[in-house]
């Protein structure tokens, strides 16, 4: 029964969250800020139970119409849900009360953008921005909120408001680290779903599911190529500007595995051969920089 449950959450595809998580705690250790255990470890457990959520819904909703068969009977797989859910939205909202109503509105759109990446007539998976969602949500919204939890108050934004007025003022340069810092996971999730979806047009477009791929013909693998390579000038400019240690210039070795992954796609798109090269890309691109960027603070 375990093992079903962990095929019914797709256990393997929560790298995405994981990895995430994982370089933004890097990039505090680098840069010496202590990390509040307690605010991380509710927004970590709440992450994951609310990714194992939607990716149930997506596999719940999936076999309405592709005539496969569930995990579990039906009734049992909603009630996994249900309970996985509440867990979730009890931790967010635990998390939200001990720290601010940021935290509150970024956790409702992860929320709102769970369910319908799956649920509805019309799912974001089904439409050409499903890969900009999966990477802004796994890419840029994990880090932010983290970092918003684990740096000194007002560091990104501060704001007041009463029932006339709301007063929200942006510190544009921790923003934009953020944003520079987001470049890697968000580039590499968008990837995975790319190649999914590249690998699945055909399939997708006989039951009326119009991925980015349907729209860019083939030059879609030319975008799947663009988007490492903006990782890679990303971590080049943290680098210039400081954000970022030199030691994470080793991480740029990396692209030597990577273009022989994005070569091997290029050949052969085929989901049973070759869409797990954007799941390698991703790991060797995540744990390098993860890696590179946590021994930097060792050498601080």
């Amino acid at each position: 029964m375990f093992k079903r449950y962990l095929s019914y959450i797709e256990i393997s595809t929560k790298i995405t969250s994981i990895f995430a998580f994982a370089l933004t705690i890097s990039y505090l250790f680098s840069i010496g800020q202590k990390i509040n255990i307690n605010k991380t470890l509710i927004f970590f457990t709440a992450m994951i139970i609310f990714d194992m959520t939607a990716t149930a819904v997506n596999n719940y909703e999936d076999t309405k119409k592709n005539n496969q068969v569930l995990q579990f009977k039906r009734h049992t797989a909603l009630f996994i849900i249900i309970i996985q859910l509440f867990i979730s939205i009890a931790l967010g909202i635990y998390l939200a009360v001990i720290t601010d109503i940021v935290v509150l509105f970024l956790g409702m759109l992860c929320f709102l953008f769970g369910i319908l990446y799956s649920f509805g007539p019309v799912s974001i998976s089904s439409q050409p921005l499903g890969e900009l969602f999966s990477g802004l949500f796994y890419g840029f919204i994990i880090p932010f909120i983290l970092l918003y939890i684990n740096m000194p108050e007002n560091t990104y934004l501060s704001y007041s408001f009463n029932f006339k007025t709301l007063i929200l003022s942006v510190e544009l340069f921790p923003i934009f680290t953020v944003l520079l810092l987001s470049i890697a996971p968000f580039c590499a999730t968008a990837n995975i779903m790319l190649a999914n979806n590249i690998c699945d047009i055909e399939k997708d477009v006989a039951v009326r599911r119009y991925t980015l791929p349907y729209y860019l013909g083939s030059k879609a693998l030319y975008l799947f190529a663009g988007l490492y390579y903006f990782i890679y000038i990303s971590i080049i400019i943290l680098i210039v500007i400081r954000i970022l240690s030199p030691v994470c210039l080793l991480s740029l070795f990396s692209i030597i595995p990577v273009q022989k992954n994005i070569n091997r796609f290029f050949k052969k798109q085929e989901k049973s051969v070759t869409f797990i090269l954007s799941v390698k890309n991703y790991l060797i691109i995540m744990i390098s920089n993860s890696l590179f960027i946590f021994i930097s603070g060792f050498l601080q």
